[in-house]
Protein backbone atom coordinates (compact mmCIF):
# COMPACT_ATOMS: atom_id res chain seq x y z
CA UNK A 1 0.00 0.00 0.00
CA UNK A 2 1.56 3.33 -1.23
CA UNK A 3 1.86 6.11 1.85
CA UNK A 4 -0.45 8.59 1.90
CA UNK A 5 2.29 11.56 0.83
CA UNK A 6 3.40 9.32 -2.33
CA UNK A 7 -0.35 9.19 -3.24
CA UNK A 8 -0.91 12.88 -3.37
CA UNK A 9 3.05 13.61 -4.97
CA UNK A 10 1.66 13.62 -8.68
CA UNK A 11 -1.82 15.81 -7.39
CA UNK A 12 0.74 18.50 -5.19
CA UNK A 13 3.34 18.97 -8.42
CA UNK A 14 0.52 19.44 -10.92
CA UNK A 15 -0.56 22.20 -8.39
CA UNK A 16 2.88 23.08 -8.04
CA UNK A 17 3.40 23.58 -11.78
CA UNK A 18 0.06 25.81 -11.65
CA UNK A 19 1.26 28.49 -9.03
CA UNK A 20 4.52 29.00 -11.48
CA UNK A 21 2.10 30.27 -14.12
CA UNK A 22 1.12 33.19 -12.87
CA UNK A 23 -0.13 36.02 -15.61
CA UNK A 24 -1.55 38.52 -14.12
CA UNK A 25 0.28 41.39 -12.20
CA UNK A 26 -2.99 42.11 -10.05
CA UNK A 27 -2.45 41.51 -6.01
CA UNK A 28 -5.23 39.64 -4.72
CA UNK A 29 -5.53 41.53 -1.60
CA UNK A 30 -9.42 40.80 -0.52
CA UNK A 31 -9.28 38.63 2.50
CA UNK A 32 -11.89 35.24 2.14
CA UNK A 33 -13.33 32.64 4.58
CA UNK A 34 -10.52 30.34 2.99
CA UNK A 35 -7.73 32.21 4.75
CA UNK A 36 -6.07 31.83 7.47
CA UNK A 37 -5.27 34.75 9.37
CA UNK A 38 -4.38 36.43 12.84
CA UNK A 39 -4.63 39.93 14.32
CA UNK A 40 -7.31 42.27 14.16
CA UNK A 41 -9.87 41.73 10.61
CA UNK A 42 -11.36 45.42 11.29
CA UNK A 43 -7.25 46.79 11.18
CA UNK A 44 -6.28 49.69 8.52
CA UNK A 45 -3.72 47.37 7.20
CA UNK A 46 -3.97 44.24 5.78
CA UNK A 47 -0.16 41.71 5.19
CA UNK A 48 -0.50 39.17 3.18
CA UNK A 49 2.37 36.67 3.05
CA UNK A 50 2.23 33.76 0.21
CA UNK A 51 4.94 31.11 1.17
CA UNK A 52 5.21 27.40 1.54
CA UNK A 53 5.54 24.72 4.52
CA UNK A 54 8.78 23.47 2.68
CA UNK A 55 10.16 27.04 1.89
CA UNK A 56 13.45 26.93 4.20
CA UNK A 57 13.80 31.10 3.68
CA UNK A 58 9.57 31.13 4.81
CA UNK A 59 10.88 28.71 7.65
CA UNK A 60 13.59 31.14 8.51
CA UNK A 61 11.90 34.09 8.22
CA UNK A 62 9.39 32.50 10.88
CA UNK A 63 12.09 31.84 12.55
CA UNK A 64 13.64 35.36 13.22
CA UNK A 65 11.22 37.91 12.14
CA UNK A 66 7.51 36.40 13.19
CA UNK A 67 7.84 36.30 16.64
CA UNK A 68 8.51 40.27 16.55
CA UNK A 69 6.57 41.02 13.51
CA UNK A 70 3.55 39.02 15.89
CA UNK A 71 4.44 41.02 18.79
CA UNK A 72 4.54 44.32 17.12
CA UNK A 73 1.90 44.07 14.76
CA UNK A 74 -0.65 40.91 15.57
CA UNK A 75 -0.87 41.02 18.83
CA UNK A 76 -1.31 44.73 19.38
CA UNK A 77 -3.93 44.52 16.57
CA UNK A 78 -2.29 46.79 14.00
CA UNK A 79 -2.71 44.76 11.23
CA UNK A 80 -4.55 41.60 9.99
CA UNK A 81 -2.17 38.87 9.19
CA UNK A 82 -3.53 36.59 6.48
CA UNK A 83 -1.18 33.56 5.60
CA UNK A 84 -1.59 32.07 1.57
CA UNK A 85 -0.40 28.94 1.10
CA UNK A 86 1.85 27.73 -1.96
CA UNK A 87 3.98 25.01 -3.11
CA UNK A 88 7.66 24.57 -3.16
CA UNK A 89 9.74 21.31 -3.67
CA UNK A 90 9.09 18.91 -2.32
CA UNK A 91 5.56 19.80 -3.38
CA UNK A 92 4.27 16.73 -1.62
CA UNK A 93 6.03 17.65 1.77
CA UNK A 94 4.27 21.26 1.38
CA UNK A 95 0.68 19.95 0.29
CA UNK A 96 1.00 17.60 3.13
CA UNK A 97 2.00 19.83 5.73
CA UNK A 98 -0.90 22.69 4.62
CA UNK A 99 -3.37 19.60 4.64
CA UNK A 100 -2.49 18.87 8.38
CA UNK A 101 -2.25 21.91 9.48
CA UNK A 102 -5.95 22.64 8.34
CA UNK A 103 -7.21 19.06 9.60
CA UNK A 104 -5.85 20.37 13.20
CA UNK A 105 -8.70 23.34 13.01
CA UNK A 106 -8.11 26.95 12.59
CA UNK A 107 -7.40 27.66 16.42
CA UNK A 108 -4.10 25.00 16.22
CA UNK A 109 -3.49 26.22 12.31
CA UNK A 110 -0.65 28.49 13.06
CA UNK A 111 1.16 26.24 15.51
CA UNK A 112 1.33 23.32 13.41
CA UNK A 113 2.82 25.44 10.35
CA UNK A 114 5.32 26.58 12.98
CA UNK A 115 5.96 22.89 14.03
CA UNK A 116 6.35 22.41 10.09
CA UNK A 117 8.80 24.65 9.68
CA UNK A 118 11.08 24.13 12.65
CA UNK A 119 10.99 20.40 12.01
CA UNK A 120 12.20 21.03 8.03
CA UNK A 121 15.89 20.39 8.82
CA UNK A 122 14.90 17.05 9.93
CA UNK A 123 12.55 16.66 7.37
CA UNK A 124 15.36 17.34 4.33
CA UNK A 125 18.07 15.31 6.35
CA UNK A 126 16.56 12.14 6.95
CA UNK A 127 14.04 12.00 4.67
CA UNK A 128 11.04 10.94 7.42
CA UNK A 129 8.36 12.74 5.62
CA UNK A 130 5.84 11.17 7.29
CA UNK A 131 6.83 10.05 10.72
CA UNK A 132 7.84 13.96 11.36
CA UNK A 133 4.55 15.03 10.00
CA UNK A 134 2.61 12.27 12.14
CA UNK A 135 4.56 12.94 15.48
CA UNK A 136 3.30 16.55 14.41
CA UNK A 137 0.16 15.37 13.87
CA UNK A 138 -0.08 13.32 16.87
CA UNK A 139 1.05 16.78 19.07
CA UNK A 140 -2.12 18.29 17.90
CA UNK A 141 -4.74 15.69 19.37
CA UNK A 142 -4.55 13.62 15.70
CA UNK A 143 -4.15 9.78 15.57
CA UNK A 144 -2.18 7.92 12.79
CA UNK A 145 -5.41 6.75 11.58
CA UNK A 146 -6.91 10.73 11.19
CA UNK A 147 -3.17 11.81 10.07
CA UNK A 148 -3.32 9.39 7.08
CA UNK A 149 -7.32 10.14 5.96
CA UNK A 150 -5.97 14.24 6.40
CA UNK A 151 -3.31 13.91 4.16
CA UNK A 152 -4.68 11.80 1.47
CA UNK A 153 -8.49 14.11 1.26
CA UNK A 154 -8.72 14.35 -1.89
CA UNK A 155 -11.49 17.26 -2.10
CA UNK A 156 -9.01 19.00 -0.06
CA UNK A 157 -6.18 18.44 -2.16
CA UNK A 158 -8.54 19.93 -4.81
CA UNK A 159 -9.36 22.92 -2.19
CA UNK A 160 -5.77 23.64 -1.97
CA UNK A 161 -4.98 23.38 -5.62
CA UNK A 162 -7.99 25.86 -6.42
CA UNK A 163 -7.10 28.52 -3.61
CA UNK A 164 -3.46 28.49 -5.82
CA UNK A 165 -4.74 28.49 -8.90
CA UNK A 166 -6.87 31.62 -7.63
CA UNK A 167 -4.02 33.49 -6.03
CA UNK A 168 -2.11 32.99 -9.22
CA UNK A 169 -4.47 33.88 -11.35
CA UNK A 170 -5.14 37.38 -9.00
CA UNK A 171 -0.85 37.59 -8.19
CA UNK A 172 2.43 37.58 -10.09
CA UNK A 173 3.93 35.55 -7.28
CA UNK A 174 7.89 35.00 -8.10
CA UNK A 175 9.33 33.58 -5.10
CA UNK A 176 8.21 32.52 -1.35
CA UNK A 177 8.04 34.44 0.96
CA UNK A 178 6.40 37.28 -0.94
CA UNK A 179 4.51 39.84 1.40
CA UNK A 180 2.05 42.31 0.25
CA UNK A 181 0.26 45.27 2.23
CA UNK A 182 -2.39 46.40 1.58
CA UNK A 183 -2.43 45.44 -2.27
CA UNK A 184 1.09 46.79 -2.89
CA UNK A 185 4.15 43.55 -3.40
CA UNK A 186 7.25 44.64 -0.76
CA UNK A 187 9.45 42.96 -3.02
CA UNK A 188 8.87 42.54 -6.74
CA UNK A 189 10.43 39.05 -6.69
CA UNK A 190 9.78 37.78 -3.01
CA UNK A 191 12.25 37.13 -0.15
CA UNK A 192 12.52 37.09 3.25
CA UNK A 193 11.81 40.75 4.32
CA UNK A 194 13.50 41.98 7.33
CA UNK A 195 11.78 43.58 9.79
CA UNK A 196 12.77 47.15 9.26
CA UNK A 197 11.38 46.69 5.96
CA UNK A 198 7.65 45.97 7.11
CA UNK A 199 8.00 48.51 9.85
CA UNK A 200 8.03 51.32 6.60
CA UNK A 201 5.49 49.78 4.27
CA UNK A 202 2.89 49.17 7.12
CA UNK A 203 3.78 52.53 8.44
CA UNK A 204 3.47 53.94 4.79
CA UNK A 205 0.17 51.54 4.30
CA UNK A 206 -1.29 53.53 7.91
CA UNK A 207 -0.98 56.93 6.26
Amino acid sequence: MRSPLRRILLAATLVASVAGLSACNKTGSTVTADDMSLGNPNAKVTVIEYASASCVHCARWNEEVFPAFKQKYIDTGKVNYVYREFLTAPPQVAAASFLLARCAGKDKYFSVLDSVYRSQEEMFSTGDYRGVLLRIAQSSGLNEQQFDACVSDEKALKALNDRIERYSKETDIKGTPTFVINGKKLNEDGGEAPLAQLDAAIAAASK
